[in-house]
Order: structure tokens, then sequence, then C-alpha cells
């Protein structure tokens, strides 16, 4: 038997399957990239169900998983362009 998960969102609420962003998510705010986060690391959802369910790549979820863990939700204000700027050469 299969028992509900308890998961708590990136805002401190419970949340479940339905409380997810739509599938068809074009505009990825924090909350929204926050959300899926959390709902793989509570077991919701796996990082594969996650990637397919949001056409993401591995590397792109991996990069907001470690946004959150270096600094918290705001770390994921930090554009892609931001992030490559230093690595990318002039």
């Amino acid at each position: 038997m299969n028992k509900q998960k308890n998961i708590i969102g990136p805002l401190g609420e419970p949340m479940t399957l339905a409380d997810l962003p739509p599938k068809n998510t074009k505009r990825w705010v924090i909350r929204r990239k926050a959300e899926v986060v959390a709902a793989v690391r509570g077991g919701l959802l796996t990082l594969e169900d996650a990637c397919d369910r949001y056409s993401l790549s591995v590397e792109e979820f991996l990069s907001w998983q470690q946004a959150i863990d270096a600094n918290g939700m705001q770390g994921l204000k930090v554009t892609k362009t931001q992030q490559y700027r230093g690595t990318r050469p002039l």
C-alpha cells in the first residue's frame, strides 16, 4: 500500500503533485523552480520524471538544486548569462 508522502514546498506549505507547475511551463520563476526541486528532494517526483515532465536537462535541474543549496531561493535569480559570464573567453 502506497502511503501519501508529506512534502513541504519551498514556502513551508504542504505540497502535492497538484501544486506543481503545469507540464507546459515555459517561464521559470524562482518559486516554480524551487517547487520542482522540493518535489524531487521529497520523493514526489524522480529526477527523471521531473526532467521528462518539464523538458529539462539533468544539468539544468542540478544547477537549480545547487543554486538553492548555495544561496537559498534567491540563488535561483541568477540568469544563465550571469552563471557563465566568468567561464567564457572574452
